[in-house]
């Protein structure tokens, strides 16, 4: 410690101090110096990007370990967010569900078992493999009862578009759901192979087409799969949703477990017991890697199923963005699970604000960006970005007809990590001009700052 006097006053210095206030000084200066530099790329990357220009864009970026925004175009704007919605899917099972899928609720009387849906998806799901509740299901000795009646809304989300009824992508919701409520056809070693086996007599030859290309298209009110005359050729596959009722419920469960399973109307009580499926965290990897639509519908029925006997996506999203969302910066309009409907409207700043939401929640940054799509590497994100030993950018596509937004985590050289919404709505140009740009700009991120 040094004193130094001069006619009026004594001046004590504290080298250790002033050592450690000058390099604080210094980090803050940099870290001014680098989100000034920051703001200014993105600015005119945006100003001079011809891609983007006549489009909607929005775009905000997010410093999670400081809480700041450091940039923002039009970030209170309103934009469809396609499957992005499926970060708030993401973020209601966060906070609404443990470790595992709860995915029978059920009772024993006497003889019987009775059991009701929780919407589990993971159910005989055809990538996870899972079978602990079908051998719960197996092992009884008990006569088995179905008792449905805990969903009663639509097949459909709302707003969906009734003419992708024969895609993949737009499975029916229900309460007990079983191997992705999709009827699969494979052409393997010369043979049409179908699944659930169920359905074979079900898929039929319109012997009236010729010279057609093979292809399934599903009777739009019935279970009648209709190909044209020929054969598939050798690798076709195809999977198209099947109509669900009570009645095809209890027939595909009856001929899985290989024994009857009967019918009962009966409310469940309050002291129905729960068997659970697979692990959260794999549902959610399956979710949204891919971007699986028909698993992120269930799972909103399966945060309802937390909150009472009736199992609804209306119910849900009120509660969580009551209970969780409350904050959000503008008022997000919310109406289902996977982000099919259109009527889904949400800002810049709620998206940013919802994955900062995640960040916190998970808390291992390994674990999260394990779960997500990493550019150039897994999920929707893989031919996004260039392959590179380690992935700088985990987050979530969505698209519709001329909607593309991309929203998620860019990791910096320096090791830093932003989170970034970019949303683009109302464009005309094909859907890969724009997903570059998109790339280009997020990139610039990674390589500079």
């Amino acid at each position: 410690m040094d004193m130094v006097k001069d006619k009026n006053k004594i001046y004590i210095f504290n080298k250790g101090a002033v050592l450690v206030s000058l390099l604080l000084s210094g980090l803050l200066l940099a870290a001014c110096s680098t989100e000034k530099r920051l703001s200014s790329n993105l600015k005119r990357n945006f100003k001079q990007s011809k891609i983007l220009k006549g489009n909607a864009v929005g775009f905000v970026l997010y410093d999670p370990d400081n809480g700041k925004q450091i940039f923002e175009k039009d970030g209170n704007r309103y934009f469809i967010p396609a499957s992005n919605t499926k970060l708030f899917t993401f973020y209601a099972v966060l906070k609404m569900l443990g470790d595992s899928i709860p995915s029978l609720r059920y009772v024993e009387r006497s003889d019987s078992l009775i059991f009701w849906g929780t919407g589990d998806p993971s159910f005989l799901q055809s990538r996870l493999k899972s079978s602990h509740a079908l051998d719960f299901l197996k092992a009884t000795n008990r006569k088995i009862f179905f008792a449905p009646g805990r969903y009663t809304g639509l097949f459909y989300g709302k707003g969906w578009s009734w003419d992708d009824y024969n895609d993949y992508y737009q499975a029916e919701i229900n309460e007990f759901p079983i191997m992705d409520n999709l009827l699969s056809v494979k052409m393997r070693n010369g043979t049409l192979q179908i699944q659930p086996k169920g359905f074979k007599d079900c898929v039929i030859t319109d012997s009236s087409s010729l010279n057609q290309a093979f292809k399934i298209q599903r009777n739009l009110t019935e279970n009648l799969f209709i190909h044209p005359m020929g054969k598939a050729p050798e690798g076709f596959s195809q999977e198209i949703p099947y109509r669900l009722s009570t009645a095809t419920t209890l027939a595909l469960l009856s001929d899985t477990l290989h024994k009857p399973v009967g019918l009962v109307h009966m409310t469940m009580p309050e002291d129905a017991k729960t068997y659970y499926n697979v692990s959260t965290k794999a549902l959610l990897k399956e979710m949204l890697q891919p971007s699986d639509n028909f698993i992120a519908e269930q799972l909103l029925l399966v945060c309802s199923n937390q909150l009472g006997n009736e199992l609804s996506t209306e119910k849900t999203i009120k509660h969580v963005l009551k209970t969780y969302l409350a904050a959000l910066p503008d008022s997000a309009v919310w109406v289902d699970g996977s982000g099919l409907s259109r009527m889904n409207l949400v800002t810049p700043r709620d998206m940013a604000m919802v994955l900062n939401l995640i960040y916190k929640e998970v808390k291992d940054q390994n674990l999260l960006f394990n779960l997500l799509p990493a550019g150039g590497k897994s999920g929707t994100l893989k031919n996004a970005y260039p392959r590179t030993e380690t992935p700088y950018v985990f987050g979530k596509t969505g698209t519709l007809s001329n909607v593309h937004n991309q929203s998620g985590y860019v990791m910096t050289k320096k090791g830093k990590v932003y989170i970034y919404a970019f949303m683009n709505n109302n464009f005309v140009a094909p859907v890969s001009m724009v997903r570059n740009e998109i790339g280009r700009i997020i990139t610039e991120v990674h390589e500079k700052f």
